[in-house]
């Protein structure tokens, strides 16, 4: 298997349809075909060679369309570049991978003379933007326009296809390596788990960032079963909805936040969401008063929320369409995937009993294929042939998953384990609240105490006590939270994810320790 041969499918089945759409630009899968194999040519010249990694750091524009096809086509490996990095991040990126060549876009291109004096191996950077090509940049359409098409390579299997930096909630990033076949498994996963939802000449909408491996699954999916692609470079809700109505996708992939933010813009009901017939989610469970708006906002479409790791390529399981109609089920992460095995096992890993919760692992042919250079770190994650997700979790007689917290993020107070995420739940359910986040913080009697980092609904208020008397109808007193702070905002990773991290770091960087 290998990843260009969508591309050359789609030529051979539909060469004038719609591959790309961009702002005003469209282009056909022909014309997309001859920029992918001009674009391969170039980068071959400029001493590209197979197993070689070439960075990408932009925003969500159809050059991630023909950088991900041209890269693979010449045999090299892909590396998109977390857009929301510090400039030091991104060097330790391109640094540790020993990238020598990167795209960048008019937003990133002020921050190359900085990646350059951080890092002296960055060799070739490509200016993929609108605006005049910048001094000691080539120009991305000159490369192209500039080149002969090669032929395709057709290079794939257990061979690196591409290296996708972590950037979630815990640990410094790693660089997650995964094959050809990794991304494939993962995208044939999702595409039989869709029942149609992803088809033949639908379209999708990138609203997610693309160097998240949860985007790039989606970009895939379309790619799999034929169709095109609506590039949306940032997230704005107005904007999103003139597109959909002027676009007219039929999928797309969303955190709850940006359904949240979609559904209380003033101007949604003016728009027509009636071409959207999936929508996917991940990063968090939905509400059923959010799902109940998002269904009769989006008519057609039907919902389904997606559980994964970068390092699983990224799928482990779903939660399908029809069980968006059980609401004892909208708290589960989803069943296993096709293809996929998925257990709950104990520190030594013995599965656990169903319904006791314990680390979840999967496997399958989407397990990566290791951590860059950390050897130490791969055996750890795969020990046994397993990937440990580091997600404690509970699987019920049915096979539904439920995610119970992170491992790291479980509180141990007075001897008792406590996991944030049940606190969160009850949390949810106040009046006052709209969003929340529960962390175990130093206490010098409990060791941890359960502390909440509240966001309250506009035009209301509430106290701590408040909180804890109406936790305790619902949990057990020593979970529910001693101390809260209320913020107008919870900081949010790029797939959506509270960083607990950065909320537990002044509370923690005093006593030489940490739990982050």
């Amino acid at each position: 298997m290998y990843l260009t041969q969508s591309l050359h499918r789609a030529v051979q089945q539909g060469p004038d349809q719609v591959a790309t759409v961009f702002g005003d630009r469209v282009r056909t899968n022909r014309e997309v075909a001859d920029r992918v194999a001009r674009l391969a040519g170039a980068l071959g010249a400029l001493g590209v060679a197979e197993g070689d990694r070439v960075a990408l750091l932009a925003h969500n524009s159809d050059v991630f369309h023909e950088y991900m096809y041209a890269v693979w086509w010449m045999g090299g490996v892909v590396n998109p570049v977390n857009t929301r990095w510090s400039p030091k991040e991104m060097t330790y990126s391109l640094e540790e991978s020993d990238t020598r060549v990167l795209l960048v876009d008019d937003s990133f291109a002020p921050m190359v003379p900085r990646l350059r004096e951080l890092w002296g191996g960055l060799g070739t950077v490509v200016h993929c933007g609108a605006g005049p090509v910048p001094e000691g940049m080539l120009g991305y359409e000159d490369l192209i326009a500039g080149h002969e098409p090669v032929e395709d390579l057709r290079l794939g299997g257990d061979r690196l296809a591409g290296l996708f930096y972590t950037g979630g909630t815990t640990g410094f990033p790693k660089g997650v390596m995964l094959s050809h076949t990794n991304i494939l498994a993962s995208t044939h996963s999702f595409v039989a788990a869709s029942q149609g939802a992803v088809r033949g000449g639908g379209r999708t909408m990138h609203t997610a960032p693309l160097f998240h491996m949860a985007a790039v699954s989606s970009w895939c999916s379309q790619n799999l079963v034929g169709g095109s692609h609506v590039f949306v470079p940032a997230f704005a809700p107005e904007h999103l909805l003139k597109l959909i109505t002027e676009r007219r996708p039929t999928s797309t992939t969303l955190v709850p936040a940006m359904i949240q933010m979609l559904l209380d813009h003033p101007a949604v009901g003016e728009h027509d969401l009636s071409s959207v017939e999936r929508v996917g989610y991940g990063a968090s469970p939905i509400s059923g008063t959010l799902l109940s708006r998002a269904m009769a906002a989006f008519p057609n479409a039907r919902f389904a929320q997606g559980y994964g790791m970068t390092e699983m390529a990224p799928g482990v399981a779903t939660l399908a369409p029809e069980d968006h109609h059980d609401p004892r089920l909208l708290r589960a992460a989803g069943r296993a995937l096709p293809g996929v095995d998925v257990r709950v096992v104990d520190p030594a890993d013995v599965e656990m009993p169903r319904g006791t919760v314990g680390e979840i692992v999967a496997r399958g042919a989407n397990m990566m294929l290791g951590y860059w250079n950390k050897p130490q770190e791969t055996a750890d994650a795969l020990r046994g042939g397993w990937m440990h997700t580091g997600d404690a979790g509970h699987m019920d007689d049915n096979g539904y998953l439920y995610i119970v917290d992170r491992l790291k993020d479980m509180i141990v107070t007075g001897g008792e384990n406590v996991y944030s995420a049940e606190v969160e739940n009850a949390l949810a359910t106040h009046p006052a609240i709209a969003s929340c986040a529960v962390i175990g913080v130093p206490d010098p009697t409990w060791g941890e105490r359960v502390h909440a980092v509240i966001v309250l609904k506009p035009g209301h208020t509430t106290t701590t006590d408040d909180i804890r008397t109406h936790c305790k109808t619902l949990i057990a007193g020593y979970k529910s939270p001693r101390t809260c702070d209320f913020v107008e905002t919870l900081p949010l990773s790029p797939a959506g994810k509270i960083l607990k991290r950065d909320l537990r770091k002044p509370h923690w960087n005093s006593t030489g320790r940490s739990v982050g």
